[in-house]
């Protein structure tokens, strides 16, 4: 909250005398949904928005009877109901009244989490007026008739956690149901969402994170409820977290922040700085690998590691099969860091629904990776939907004799168009250069590779042979390439919603061979 019933979400600002009304259907779904999340109880500084946060909870309760309006959707439902809780068990109604207990601080920021002497509060001591508290059980009531076994994946898991917090947080037989069915619910999707790599199953970075903060939650709630949550679904959870914080830890650039692979966008999920904090200050325990070579088989991600240079790709699936909503078509795609600087960035993400701009940044040509006959190498259409997808094959990931280190697949996503061209792409780290060599066999009429460039590199765009980039003070060299032409086009990077921002990229031509290579030395 920016003030009194004013709110700056997604990174847009409006008024609600401005929106008119909770659920005005000319703003955005997305921006409604977060509107009721009620975030911001539990923020950085919440407790100097006291005063605002009681007025707009009296305005919701007066404004949003139950069941009528996107607010009474399953998913920020679920979202409000725990941060309902959370600001009970904070004890912020007031603004005094916080008192302490044993847990640590449940606050949707872990960044603001006490230390020893916490916030939650034992039992059921949490502060919430009684009309709130009637709401609750009614949104309680309301969820379990309408979990979201339609949509699946990290809603239902979110619907599961919030009937666990509304169970611990009421006491009775009606309690115990919920928390029951949440508890059934997380066990068989924990089994179902979590790979063994550690990897959350819908193969986006930052739903990974989304739902990794959910899992700690949990944990945390434990400790202001003891021996309320099942002990054995507490034990799955903790069996699964050091390897999910090892992922989350690989999956990030130098930067702190998470690399963009299918839908991701920094600000959904706290940073990951303040997840790894939060694992520790609820004891989680795990090692982050040094390894120069990490490859996740089922996630289906490589991190290349030498010197100043970090490299990811995407190897794997688009997504489960049944669950391809947050899928871009970004088979064998990459990111690069060089000196701590991204230097080559997929789209990112500043959009849901449907439209041109959510089709786009979800299309191929958005990745660092090849475009045949100008269509996608995943069938993206719909804003959530994919048709027939790529599937990646043959991946190979080692060291070549020299000391460099290279991953090497193919995939048969353009297998469906005339001529069955398959991508295939070979990928060389050294401590002083990248080599990228794609090749397309099949027949096709036209094949392009783009290289996107981070809005912070500056580029000379020199010959139509080679280039020079400025990263981080330091030159790097796009060298000439020994096939195909290359040429310079304006682009932009989407690394949060509502967020657009200019940049440049290359765009690479095959060669009568259909083979391509794109170098940089630094």
């Amino acid at each position: 909250m920016t003030g009194r019933f004013r709110f700056r979400l997604l990174n847009v600002e409006r008024a609600l005398q401005e929106v008119m009304d909770w659920d005005n259907p000319s703003i955005e779904a997305l921006w409604r949904y977060h509107l009721h999340y009620f975030d911001d109880l539990n923020a950085e500084g919440a407790e100097q928005r006291v005063g605002w946060h009681r007025e707009l909870l009296q305005r919701w309760l007066e404004e949003n009877p139950p069941g009528d309006g996107i607010g009474w959707d399953p998913y920020p439902t679920s979202l409000r109901i725990v941060n309902w809780v959370k600001w009970g068990l904070r004890g912020l109604r007031s603004g005094n009244e916080r008192k302490t207990g044993e847990a640590t601080e449940l606050g949707s920021d872990p960044a603001k989490t006490e230390v020893g002497n916490g916030g939650a509060l034992a039992g059921s001591n949490a502060i919430i007026p009684g009309n709130l508290e009637d709401s609750l059980a009614v949104q309680a009531r309301w969820l379990r008739r309408r979990l979201e076994h339609h949509l699946l994946g990290n809603h239902l898991l979110a619907n599961a956690k919030a009937l666990i917090f509304a169970g611990c947080f009421f006491e009775g037989g009606e309690a115990d149901r919920w928390r029951r069915r949440g508890e059934q619910l997380l066990r068989r999707e924990l089994d179902e969402q979590i790979l063994p790599d550690g990897g959350h199953f819908e193969r986006s970075p930052m739903y990974h994170s989304i739902v990794l903060e959910d899992l700690l939650d949990l944990i945390n709630l434990d400790r202001a409820y003891p021996e309320c949550i099942n002990a054995e679904l507490l034990k799955s959870i903790r069996a699964r977290l050091p390897a999910m914080l090892e992922f989350l830890a690989g999956v990030c650039h130098p930067d702190g922040e998470i690399a963009f692979f299918n839908d991701a966008a920094m600000g959904m999920a706290p940073m990951p700085a303040k997840i790894f904090d939060y694992a520790r200050r609820l004891g989680v325990e795990w090692t982050e690998s040094r390894d120069p070579i990490r490859y996740w088989s089922d996630s289906g991600l490589v991190r290349l590691e030498i010197n100043d240079a970090v490299l990811l790709m995407d190897v794997g699936p688009v997504g489960p099969d049944y669950l391809p909503g947050h899928a871009h078509a970004d088979s064998l795609s990459l990111e690069l860091s060089l000196f701590g600087q991204r230097v080559l960035v997929n789209s990112g993400t500043s959009v849901y629904g449907k439209g041109p701009q959510r089709h786009a940044e979800r299309s191929t040509a958005a990745h660092n990776t090849v475009e045949i006959n100008g269509e996608n190498s995943s069938e993206v259409w719909g804003g959530f939907r994919v048709a027939r997808r790529a599937r990646v094959h043959d991946v190979e990931v080692g060291e070549t004799a020299g000391g460099e280190l290279f991953v090497e697949a193919w995939h048969d996503g353009y297998t469906r168009l005339p001529g069955q061209p398959v991508h295939h792409r070979r990928v060389v780290l050294g401590s002083h250069r990248l080599l990228i060599t794609d090749r397309v066999t099949g027949r096709y009429e036209r094949a392009v590779g783009y290289f996107h460039l981070h809005p912070a590199v500056e580029l000379d765009s020199g010959t139509d042979r080679h280039a020079t980039l400025r990263v981080a003070g330091q030159a790097v060299v796009q060298e000439a390439t020994p096939s195909g032409s290359i040429s310079v086009m304006s682009d932009h990077w989407h690394p949060e919603f509502g967020v657009s921002q200019r940049s440049s990229a290359f765009r690479l031509g095959f060669d009568a061979t259909g083979q391509a290579t794109f170098s940089l030395v630094w």
